[in-house]
């Protein structure tokens, strides 16, 4: 499915701290705020006209592989580099990702990958909101900082900075409803406190990654599955979106690990019935009437239910189905939920796998595991994408 260098550079992004020039109160990595910009850009998106939403989501992809590979430059920095020594910069990425991308799609997506670096005329509508994006993501963590940074003399200055530049971006009407304050706002604030909630929490674990860099990782392998089955265009879209919220409940109920939300017996029914109540009364209302029923649908309600992992089809009505690939055309914007379980299961058992690699483990972790490898290999073979074979080859390689 992917080569395991690529998952590598992944997790890269959960070790690249951001603002480490200055206190923190809590720590601040690359992923989370990559994830958190991902999300941004989903909701700039919705409320604009003609927009590309898979060019969206590949310009996302290849701007965060340019940003890994270049870890160890201050992003102020770095964008002007970017400026003056761009073909440089970006035939220095290429070179290193070349080989563990070459082989995605026969070649399409490293093609696609060196246009986007190359032609800045390319997808420009999407590019702007992106960019719209990561801004709106900065200025959030820097709202962190400023709480502990009053004390250093060039923090004002640094304030104003921000908060100036969100008028390059007043022309998105999502930039104008969260700098007012409004609904938006709100719920671009509770995506990021995900960030403060860690996976595996009740074990140490290397690197430590939050439940918001978890729905990036999810996403990006629902992503990639999405192009191994050939997927048509809003097949692609609604699996990438589909992982990338599917943890966001548990902003108002905490992530409870499986282990004890299925030994309890009912205890699952509990928690689905609470999420359900919880995303009906504080996460619906504050999203916009002009998309909030596709929204729904991807947080995975209907029929009185929650299930984000179940294959599905939106056409006049939400039904779930058997054989998924029969519905491979947008007017189905089919779902393929039971592969990004598979998804969020592999990136679970990745998280397990690096942090024992780097030799921090524990009964939890490697139980874990187990438990991830058994389900696998009861389900763990989709539409011909084998993730058991997937997980083996991830364990091999970090093994090394």
């Amino acid at each position: 499915m992917l080569d395991p260098k690529l998952i590598d550079y992944f997790f890269t992004a959960a070790s690249i701290q951001r603002w480490n020039d200055y206190p923190r109160m809590i720590e601040l990595v690359e992923l989370d705020k990559q994830a958190h910009k991902f999300i941004i850009a989903y909701f700039l998106a919705k409320l604009e006209d003609d927009v590309d939403y898979l060019a969206l989501i590949e310009g996302g992809i290849f701007e965060f592989l340019r940003r890994v590979v270049v870890t160890d430059i201050r992003p102020d920095v770095f964008h002007k580099a970017l400026m003056q020594k761009k073909d440089e910069i970006n035939s220095w990425v290429i070179d290193n990702l070349e080989s563990s991308i070459k082989d995605i799609e026969g070649g399409e997506f490293l093609k696609r990958f060196k246009e986007y670096l190359t032609n800045d005329d390319l997808h420009k509508k999407e590019r702007f909101i992106l960019k719209a994006a990561s801004y709106l993501a900065t200025k959030w963590e820097f709202s962190i900082i400023y709480q502990t940074s009053a004390f250093l003399s060039d923090i004002d200055r640094t304030k104003v900075a921000v908060e100036e530049e969100i008028e390059d971006y007043y022309e998105l009407i999502g930039v104008r409803k969260i700098a007012l304050g409004k609904k938006l706002a709100h719920l671009i604030d509770m995506s990021g406190r995900l960030r403060f909630q860690k996976r595996w929490a009740q074990t140490p674990r290397i690197p430590n990654t939050s439940v918001l860099g978890h729905m990036l990782i999810v996403a990006f392998l629902g992503y990639f599955y999405s192009l191994e089955i050939k997927a048509c265009p809003k097949r692609v879209e609604n699996n990438f979106f589909c992982a990338l919220f599917h943890d966001l409940p548990e902003a108002l109920t905490r992530d409870i690990i499986s282990p004890v939300k299925y030994s309890v017996s009912g205890l699952d029914d509990i928690i689905s019935e609470y999420e359900i109540r919880k995303i009906e009364d504080e996460i619906l209302p504050l999203v916009p009437n002009s998309f909030r029923d596709e929204f729904k649908y991807i947080l995975g309600m209907f029929d009185g239910k929650k299930d984000e992992f179940a294959d599905k089809i939106k056409t006049s009505t939400i039904k779930e189905v058997e054989d998924i690939n029969k519905y491979n055309e947008d007017k189905y914007n089919t779902i393929d939920g039971k592969a990004l379980k598979a998804c969020d299961r592999i990136a679970a058992f990745i998280e397990a796998t690096l942090s024992i690699s780097y030799g921090v483990k524990s009964k939890e972790l490697i139980n874990g595991k187990k438990e991830i490898v058994g389900r696998l290999e009861e389900k763990g073979c989709i539409n011909r994408v084998d993730f058991l074979k997937f997980a083996k080859k991830i364990e091999e390689y970090f093994k090394e």
